[in-house]
């Protein structure tokens, strides 16, 4: 019987525990599509999975990992052939379906997305599912009429994946970007991928009435908490907030002011399930007029299935920034593909 290695998440008796395991490799079925998995990357949902620190995946045991970005090995489905090019993020990967940390991958068809021109699986992997949720909530922005004109965009959460995408991808697009980060060692760094200016994290921790001077034309916020409680009250008349993550907090404390005085829009961004024509057509944005100058340079680490319990420690303990690539197999990495 032919095996694969695979980093492989279990709940028991004996608790949470997680590693490298060698499985059977899976056919596929009736509308699925075997891919050779090349590369994968570390998102803050796979570091709470992964240590069991966040309630990520809906059974066990399960293959870890909500990225993915190979070849086509099999297709029971006409869309795709063997050698085709393709990535998948979000859907059921390592929630209810294996994951993309192993080398082989089984999934339904509708949930791949054929790797546009002007990315190959690695470069598809940079961006993963941060690059694509940045994507989500400049597009969520845009229908609701942001505009470089309306002032700055502010990022919080700068340094991590979803932050330094959407910093090089509004800076690209004309946009005045600034960050915030509680690392300030990483100025340099923000600055070279697109931002003006860099804030401390308290930088708006005297926002307190229900309405402050307005400072920005947007958001793109990965906190919550206090953090977009403050923000709401310093944006513009008819400015924009996409709501990404939560990573200080769940609770969301303000007031309707903002929204019925400003018209101040909060826009909540989902990117497991977005329809296909949508991701499609995100991908194929950052794919081209949307890709950030230099993709290499948001590249925080570049590990393997071995590295990823020291990976999960330290972004969850914040000692990580920009995206975390995991190389699946050092073969086809080799090959370029």
């Amino acid at each position: 019987m032919q095996t694969y290695q695979a980093f492989r998440i279990h709940q028991d008796e004996n608790g949470h525990h997680a590693g490298l395991e060698r499985l059977p490799r899976p056919m596929p079925k009736a509308g699925e599509v075997l891919v050779r998995v090349a590369y994968s990357s570390v998102n803050y949902k796979d570091a709470l999975a992964g240590t069991g620190r966040g309630k990520i995946l809906r059974t066990f045991p399960l293959v870890g990992g909500i990225d993915a970005a190979g070849i086509v090995e099999q297709s029971n489905d006409r869309r795709y052939r063997a050698g085709d090019g393709v990535l998948v993020t979000g859907w059921g990967l390592s929630f209810d379906h294996d994951g993309g940390y192993a080398e082989w991958l089984c999934v339904p068809a509708p949930w791949l997305v054929p790797i546009p021109d002007g990315l190959e699986t690695r470069s598809a992997m940079v961006l993963g599912t941060a690059g694509f949720t940045a994507a989500l909530a400049l597009h969520r922005m845009h229908v609701n009429g942001q505009a470089p004109g309306l002032g700055p965009i502010l990022i919080t959460g700068a340094s991590g994946g979803v932050g330094c995408v959407a910093i090089a991808i509004f800076a690209r697009l004309g946009y005045e970007v600034v960050a915030v980060s509680g690392k300030p060692r990483l100025e340099a760094w923000l600055k070279g991928l697109g931002a003006s200016r860099v804030l401390e994290r308290d930088a708006l921790a005297d926002a307190k009435r229900p309405l402050e001077k307005a400072l920005w034309g947007g958001a793109v916020d990965n906190v919550g908490g206090e953090l977009l409680a403050q923000i709401t009250r310093t944006v513009v008349p008819r400015g924009n907030i996409a709501c990404v993550g939560l990573a200080g907090g769940a609770a969301l404390e303000t007031t309707v002011m903002p929204f019925i005085l400003r018209g101040v829009s909060l826009l909540g961004c989902n990117s497991a399930d977005v329809p296909q024509p949508l991701r499609t057509e995100l991908w194929e944005h950052l794919a081209a007029d949307w890709r950030p100058p230099d993709l290499d340079a948001l590249i925080g680490d570049t590990l393997d299935l071995e590295d990823l319990p020291r990976a999960f420690d330290e972004m969850l303990a914040g000692k990580t920034h920009g995206r975390l690539l995991v190389r699946i197999a050092r073969a086809a990495s080799e090959r370029g593909v």
